[in-house]
This record gives structure tokens, sequence and C-alpha cells, in this order.
């Protein structure tokens, strides 16, 4: 049986198709590049390269990519099991392909069954596709573990992310725990400005609870506050001690629109 390749279903729209023309954007957000940080985990958005493009370039161009990563991002299509996984294949870009790590994916099954083999999750999801191009442009040869997330129940989160950090502890190399996430969605600049500082300040006091119960509390629409919650949870198991918010705007940074915007966080976990 031929190994699955996931092709790519956001590029021409998300990014440039083309793979020169990419390249170079990707280049220009890691630029300028900085002295490489070893890093536990992150946190980076998914949007439109051209709104969010140099938020997640601002981080990967600080981190020490490890060979292997873990890179989880909520389910936006609803397609799929609500905690999925692919643990065998590779991912296309126009940059080429990415391996999936199947040895971490197996292991992260056992340790947590809740996590279900599916590809449907994945097929038309965004939030992996479009962080895959920064990586390859920093670590040409890595392999990762993809995981969609469709549930907003604090239990299961922290669950996983009690499994990651024994799973990743447990290993001989280190492995990069990613939450693709974008912040509050439009609302005015002013409020979710307001709002997502208040995220924020959870995710740099490495306060997985604080984060959900802020995110109910608020009515904040951080998409990715399960991946988020999970890689703290998992952080803070493996000894990380601080967080530092590398890069913050919103999408009428760019558009000049401030009536209808999207917050965009960039955090790094040590």
């Amino acid at each position: 049986m031929s190994a699955t390749v996931r092709h790519p279903a956001v590029a021409g729209r998300f990014y440039p198709q083309n793979a020169h023309v990419l390249l170079a954007d990707v280049q220009s957000y890691l630029s300028p590049r900085q002295e490489a940080v070893s890093a536990v985990g992150c946190v980076v958005p998914h949007a439109g390269y051209m709104y969010s493009g140099h938020v997640a370039g601002a981080v990967f161009a600080r981190l020490h990519i490890p060979r292997r990563c873990i890179l989880m991002c909520p389910n936006h299509t609803g397609m799929g099991h609500p905690v999925s996984i692919m643990s065998a294949g590779a991912w296309e870009t126009p940059l080429g392909s990415v391996n999936i790590d199947s040895e971490l994916a197996d292991t992260l099954k056992q340790q947590f069954p809740l996590l279900t083999e599916d590809a449907a999750a994945h097929r038309s999801e965004h939030a992996v596709e479009v962080e895959l191009p920064f990586l390859q442009a920093r670590r040409p040869h890595f392999t990762f573990v993809p995981i969609a997330l469709g549930t907003g129940q604090f239990e299961v989160l922290q669950a996983l992310g009690e499994a990651i950090g024994d799973v990743v502890e447990a290993q001989s190399e280190a492995v990069l725990i990613i939450a693709s996430s974008d912040m509050n969605h439009y609302e005015n600049d002013k409020v979710t400005r307001e709002k997502d500082h208040k995220a924020i300040d959870r995710i740099l006091a490495l306060d997985a609870r604080g984060l959900f119960d802020v995110v109910v509390k608020e009515d904040i629409s951080m998409c990715g506050f399960g991946p988020t919650v999970a890689m703290l949870t998992a952080a803070v198991q493996l000894g990380a001690t601080r967080a530092e918010l590398v890069r913050y705007a919103t999408s009428g940074d760019v558009s000049g629109d401030r009536n209808m915007v999207v917050g965009y966080a960039g955090v790094m976990v040590k």
C-alpha cells in the first residue's frame, strides 16, 4: 500500500503556490535571523501570510528547530474525529514533502488512546499546513506529528498535554511542541487587543487552566485555545519556567480596517 500523501489545501490562497516566491516570502518574515534559542513549545498564528506571516516568522526566526516536532491545531472544518492524528505518510507543500514521525505518533496514540487516526480532519485544515514552510525554511529535514483538536473539554486537553509531556520526556532528543492559533476574531481592534492580552497574560504565566477559564469567561474567540492548553500543560510538565511574547499584531495593522479584526500572538515557552 502506498503511503498517504497529504496535498496542500491552501497553497495559492493563504501563501504563494510558487516555490520560489513562497521561499522568498518566508525568508523575509524570518528576517532578521537571530541566534537560535531552544524552547519547549510555542504559539504561532495561521492566517494568510499577508496578515500573520510576520508574527509567525518572528517566532520561528528565534527558535532552534529540532529534528522532531509535534504540531497541534484547531479543527476549523468540523470534519473527522475531534482528537485526530495522522501517523504515517507525508505532507506536501510547494517547498517539498515533510514526513510524519510515525514512531512518535504511534507512541502518542499508545499513551493517549483518545487520539484517533483520521486523515479527514486534516485534509482541508489550513492551520498546520501554513506553519510547515517556516519549518522547512529553517530546517530542511525534520519530521512532525499533526494533531487537530475539535474538542473544548478542558479535561481532555489537559490529559492530552500530560500524555505529550510523558512521551516527549522519554525521548532521547528534543521535540518542539507547536500550538497553531489565532487570537480573538471579528471584533473591533480595541476590544480584540483587550481580550487578547487577557489570554496572553495567562499564556505568559504558563497557566493552562487560567487560559481556558479566561477564554470561556471573556468570550475570547481564540480558535487554538485547545492546542495552546495542551502545549502549556506539556511544557510545564517538561520543566518550562517562562514564556515570552515575541510579537503581537492584529489584521488591522495590515488592512487598516480597525472595525473588524483578528488578533495574532507569537509566543515562545522555555
